[in-house]
């Protein structure tokens, strides 16, 4: 059984949701305030045709966008630091910098993710989650069995 008919019908109609062992369910009940955020954020978020077109290099216009969102409602970036102790012996075991961070809410933005990346952010999370600093990980990402041509709009201003 899954929760992820918590996913509001308008957002799941703009979005390709994957959940993972209840994930909605646990936002939605136990991260209400971040749940509520990551709902508005996606309602609120569109996708420019001049930010797909924007060269790469740094962060995207896309990135900045939903980044800017989540940091307007008190999301922040966050390091963990975290270390092993092994028979007394203490080894530091940094985790990735996480993007956006709020309450036990972890979330990475991967518009043009790569495995990697991706394996990165995944092992980063089960990391957080086993050691109990974080309830939910969350990543976004382009789908890329949807045509980006269909998915995007324009700002009215630059079609002039």
């Amino acid at each position: 059984m899954t929760t992820d008919h918590l996913i509001p019908p308008d957002v799941r109609n703009l979005y390709q949701v994957r959940e993972w062992r209840n994930a909605t369910g646990v936002l939605a009940t136990a991260c209400p305030v971040e749940w509520n955020d990551i709902v508005e954020v996606l309602r609120a978020f569109r996708l420019l045709r001049s930010e797909i077109l924007t060269a790469g290099g740094g962060l995207s216009p896309i990135s900045r966008q939903v980044n800017g969102a989540f940091k307007k409602r008190g999301w922040v970036e966050k390091k963990f630091a975290t270390k092993i102790v092994v028979d007394a012996t203490e080894y530091s075991s940094p985790t990735h910098l996480v993007d956006c961070f709020k309450g036990r809410v972890a979330l990475e933005l991967e518009w043009n993710n790569k495995d990697p990346f991706f394996d990165r952010d995944l092992s980063n999370f089960r990391l957080l989650f086993d050691l109990r600093a974080i309830d939910v990980g969350v990543v976004l990402t382009r789908a890329f069995d949807r045509p980006i041509d269909k998915t995007y709009v324009e700002r009215p201003e630059a079609a002039k």
